[in-house]
């Protein structure tokens, strides 16, 4: 039903959390729950304790009414049960787990011509911003800088290097026509570093939510773009916006350029 704010008719979007009683499950959830024009009817997890107003179901089958959207935070394992489902009952999908293989993501963007998906490896504003900086950066500065990539993340992340990172060397190589291989482990090489390399650094260690340095290193100068997320919530507001603004989408692949432009 539509809310009606300040006289204004705000349109309700519905959504169900997939990986619900995880720890970005619950940051999810608390962001809805401060929000007008959306509310959270259940959630999906194989642990089904609820600690809200919804129910929470192992299998997004089992849900007893369908969303408008589903949010997930869970693993990639979930992806297929996940896609099978929008695709069945046109359900929109904002997929912010990270740790896709080629060819989950390939099954992705198949699925994403019959329903709207929202994907992107990072759902904060900043990170995105910083995307765009460094491709700027890499376009002014060509091949005169050697770049590195560091990403920094708490001690219970499973993938490396982050999603994040392989996203910001990924804008990197195609604003440079592809001119890049990524080095994930110079213990294992005993050469010099090869001008044509992006070097990718993960660092796993305490509560540490999420840092990313870009470091163009020139002769005698170092330029270094960096973003650090303080809390888990910036991820969970970057989801929450990215489902209201796909309700009612066409079918398509969206990500945050789409929403930044909105």
């Amino acid at each position: 039903m539509p809310v009606t704010t300040q006289g204004k008719e705000r349109i309700m979007t519905n959504i169900v959390i997939c990986g619900a009683n995880g720890k970005m499950g619950h940051t999810v959830a608390a962001c809805i729950a401060q929000r007008t024009d959306c509310k959270v009817i259940g959630g999906i997890d194989v642990y089904t304790k609820a600690y809200g107003d919804f129910p929470i179901v192992e299998q997004p089958n089992l849900l007893p009414e369908k969303p408008d959207v589903i949010i997930d935070y869970s693993n990639p394992a979930s992806l297929a049960m996940l896609l099978e489902y929008g695709l069945v009952n046109n359900v929109a999908l904002v997929l912010a787990t990270t740790g896709y293989s080629e060819e989950q993501i390939a099954q992705i963007k198949k699925a994403s011509e019959q329903i709207p998906i929202f994907f992107t490896f990072n759902m904060s504003l900043g990170i995105n911003l910083l995307v765009e900086l460094a491709k700027k950066a890499a376009s002014i500065l060509g091949d005169q800088f050697d770049i590195e990539i560091v990403e920094k993340h708490h001690n219970q992340k499973i993938d490396a290097p982050s999603g994040t990172a392989i996203m910001i060397a990924n804008a990197i190589n195609e604003t440079r026509n592809q001119q890049y291989h990524y080095v994930y482990d110079r213990h294992a090489r005993r050469m010099k570093r090869e001008k044509n390399e992006i070097g990718m650094h993960a660092i796993r260690g305490g509560t540490i939510v999420g840092e990313h340095d870009v470091i163009f290193a020139g002769h005698d100068e170092v330029i270094t773009l960096s973003h650090s997320a303080a809390s888990k919530t910036v991820f969970a507001e970057g989801s929450v916006n990215a489902a209201v603004y796909l309700k009612g989408k066409a079918p398509g692949l969206y990500d945050m350029k789409e929403l930044v432009k909105n």
